[in-house]
């Protein structure tokens, strides 16, 4: 089914006009979003300076014209929401996946939403079904949730990544709503094999479409909808900020230990270099040629222990030389999902808030739902190798 997906989208003419289409969306987003910011921010939200500007990669500003492309997709999904837009494309992929892969109940359901939303606002989705659900059931939530990044993340990802691999197949995109979907199928394998489900000792609550038909709408206007998701979206823009703050100081600060204790064993040593070391074996297993692995393992390390955001960062900022373009690409499917220590510590805390009384489910559910969606971003990864020579 991830072959299926993955040649499908990227090589089937109509599909892949289809992303391209797309990804000129993209484009129009990050400009409509780049008039607001140069209005309130002026020059550093990326309105003309009042100075002759010779490089103007120094006037890109992450907090003051990228990141605030957030609070607009925020509210811009929310409308859509509203208008029953969005819903009607989840119910049309869920129901390709209900009659392929069997994903009945409100935890398949889950698994299609998370293309769209984040892994707490997915679940939200369905919060009366949680404490029926088995465990099965919830780790295939958990492990979908970390498999997969939010649509409004693709949007900045796609923004930032552009250059990455240029014009073609959809463009970034493209590629990153390729994953997301196959990351269905990749969750609902890697959920099976962690912990089968006995469907005789499942609690379901019928097939997907009773779940569809019950599932509540959360804004009451055109205006609670824009209002609500402007204040969603500005929230996960200061934490998304903050974390950022907070992360690149603190790899900073482990860095700056690690090569102290370099310089007294005649060896430089850094935390992406000692991850990288950890990682550059499945970085090969994935398609990644050896003398390149130590690049893409740093990558997936930085990902796994940090998060993809800085870990896209990083890919950015590495020369033509460390990466091809075979393995950029290979890297750009393998990041991309919420997969890191941090997102066990928002799967736990977001579904315990709904369901207290399954939280030791939950903890214990929480580091086979971690590898589970590392191993299903990582294959997503190895199959782009493959179709992608």
């Amino acid at each position: 089914m991830q072959f299926v997906i993955c040649v499908a989208f990227t090589q089937l003419s109509f599909l892949q006009g289809a992303l391209e289409a797309l990804n000129g969306g993209v484009q129009a987003l990050s400009h409509a979003s780049a008039k607001g910011t140069s209005f309130v921010f002026g020059f550093i939200g990326g309105g003309p300076a009042p100075f002759e500007v010779k490089d103007p990669n120094f006037m890109l500003s992450l907090a003051f014209q990228i990141l605030p492309l957030i609070i607009f997709i925020s509210a811009l999904s929310a409308l859509l929401w509203y208008w029953q837009v969005l819903p009607l494309l989840v119910k049309m992929i869920s129901g390709f996946f209900e009659r392929t892969l069997n994903t009945q109940g409100p935890a398949g359901l889950v698994a299609v939403i998370n293309i769209f939303l984040g892994q707490v606002e997915s679940a939200l989705m369905v919060k009366p079904y949680l404490a029926r659900m088995t465990k099965h059931d919830l780790l295939l939530v958990m492990t979908a949730g970390m498999a997969m990044i939010a649509g409004s993340m693709m949007v900045i990802y796609s923004a930032m990544l552009g250059p990455q691999l240029g014009p073609g197949m959809g463009g970034v995109l493209g590629h990153l709503i390729t994953k997301s979907i196959m990351s269905v199928p990749a969750s609902i394998l890697f959920a099976h094999l962690l912990l089968p489900e006995s469907r005789n000792l499942s609690v379901h609550t019928g097939p997907v479409e009773s779940t569809k038909t019950q599932m509540h709408h959360p804004y009451k206007s055109v205006m609670d909808a824009i209002t609500r998701g402007t204040s969603e979206g500005l929230s996960i823009y200061l934490n998304v900020v903050a974390i950022l703050i907070v992360l690149s100081a603190l790899v900073a600060l482990g860095n700056d230990g690690l090569a102290r204790v370099g310089l007294e064993i005649g060896y430089p040593l850094s935390i992406q270099g000692c991850v990288g070391w950890l990682f550059a074996p499945v970085a090969w297993l994935m398609g990644v040629p050896w003398d390149q692995a130590m690049a893409g393992g740093q990558l997936l390390g930085v990902k796994t222990v940090l998060n993809e955001f800085l870990a896209y960062l990083d890919l950015i900022k590495l020369p033509d030389a460390a990466l091809d373009a075979h393995s950029r690409l290979v890297m750009i499917y393998a990041l991309c999902g919420f997969a890191n220590l941090g997102s066990i510590g928002i799967q736990i805390s977001g579904l315990s808030a709904m369901i207290p009384e399954r939280r030791d489910e939950l903890n214990s559910l929480a580091w086979p739902s971690f590898i589970a969606a590392i191993l299903a971003s990582c294959m997503n990864g190895a199959i782009a190798g493959l179709i992608f020579p």
